[in-house]
């Protein structure tokens, strides 16, 4: 059984259509792909509730999500930014994942200390925002996703302002958190090749819809639709 089910999703803006389906099993990571304005960012939205569809139905675990608010919806998105508060403390942003308030259960503390072990920040738990590399922001960013607990992770280009190292290395640690948590994870991405590393699977999006999804592997070794050939050509020469 599908973990993620999209049913014939539609959003329009004048004469631009978005029209998706997708179904996706439980532990997978889906690397979404595309250039700019192929709706690849709208899709997380919609998943996310921040965003209306026109028409069609979204469901997780086979319940149907599309009349929840975002706060009700069982996933956590993380932001092309990573929205900390300058004025907390890493631990205390990582927090806010367990409770709004700051209002700690001693079960919620021991989680926000599995999370601080998991991103390796532990060390520097007391200090701000502003006294901590961009790597390191981005790791508390992860951290408050997981003390959310939530089986679905919607990643929108968080690490594209790393450099290469530190990019690979937060997919790793990505990847790694989804084995351990059991997490379903969908990543937008205008790196292929980068987010093929822990993808399971890959999907091209073109003008609202969805020109290739299969292995991530093979639709890299092997493109079949002209504009997934194009956009890969393009990108390799980036």
């Amino acid at each position: 059984m599908s973990f993620l089910r999209i049913k014939n999703l539609c959003l329009k803006f004048g004469d631009w259509t978005l029209d998706v389906s997708i179904e996706l099993g439980a532990g997978r990571c889906l690397g979404i792909i595309g250039p700019s304005g192929a709706g690849k960012s709208t899709l997380l939205s919609l998943i996310a509730g921040f965003e209306t569809p026109y028409s069609g139905d979204i469901f997780i675990d086979a319940h149907p999500i599309n009349d929840l608010e975002p706060s009700h919806r069982p996933l956590t998105f993380m932001f092309q930014e990573n929205n900390l508060f300058n004025h907390l403390t890493l631990y205390e942003n990582i927090a806010l994942g367990c409770h709004p308030g700051l209002k700690l259960t001693q079960i919620d503390r021991d989680q926000i200390e599995i999370a601080l072990s998991a991103t390796e920040l532990s060390s520097i738990a007391t200090r701000k925002p502003s006294d901590v590399s961009g790597g390191e922001r981005q790791r508390a960013a992860l951290a408050r996703c997981l003390c959310q607990k939530q089986p679905l992770l919607l990643l929108d280009e968080p690490f594209a302002s790393l450099d290469p190292r530190l990019r690979s290395q937060m997919h790793q640690l990505v990847n790694a958190l989804r084995k351990q948590h059991g997490l379903t994870v969908l990543v937008v991405s205008h790196m292929p090749h980068e987010v093929a590393l822990i993808a399971d699977e890959l999907l091209f999006m073109q003008d609202g819809k969805i020109k290739e999804h299969g292995n991530a592997d093979q639709l890299l070794e092997n493109p079949t639709h002209p504009q997934l050939i194009n956009y890969l050509e393009f990108t390799s020469s980036q």
